[in-house]
């Protein structure tokens, strides 16, 4: 007569341990974050490590949707002929808060998650640009549209 034997039992699961080199600056940064956590640094690495990846997958995801909208809509609606045509005339702005992180169609100025803008409310089916509120008030003060210079860009930021 045979027993029944349970299988033996699978060594348990063990996290695997990486050693890497920071600065002294970066280590007190560490220490001092996870203790006035209530955490271990072990922790609050493993944490940080574990909400990265997916943090910047959105960030990915959302600056590729903001660099399509983007790309299309402003240059194409303040252009002439059939590409104005079909991307729609901007009717006026309406101001929000973000939920996507974006970029200005105008000025390029990163826009993140929480921040005000405006999105352009356009006729037909064309793109949305969205603008931040510094360029959205050169609109309501009637100042002129010039495309700034690359230099002029960096210092607008």
């Amino acid at each position: 007569m045979t027993q029944n034997k349970e299988p033996p039992a699978e060594p348990e699961r063990r996290e695997r341990v990486i050693h890497t080199r920071v600065s002294e600056r970066l280590e007190q940064e560490l220490k001092d974050r996870a203790a006035s956590l209530g955490v271990s640094v072990s922790n609050l690495v493993r944490n940080v490590l574990d909400n990265a990846f997916e943090l910047v997958e959105d960030i990915v995801a959302d600056s590729a949707r903001v660099a399509s909208s983007a790309s299309s809509g402003w240059r194409a609606v303040k252009g002439a002929g059939a590409d104005a045509a079909r991307a729609g005339v901007i009717v006026g702005w309406q101001e929000m808060v973000l939920n996507l992180n974006a970029v200005c169609s105008k000025c390029n100025a990163l826009l993140p998650r929480g921040s005000d803008a405006a999105i352009a409310i356009v006729t037909g089916s064309g793109d949305r640009p969205i603008m931040c509120l510094r360029c959205l008030e050169e609109i309501r003060h009637g100042e002129p549209d010039p495309e700034p210079e690359p230099s002029d860009r960096r210092r607008r930021r």
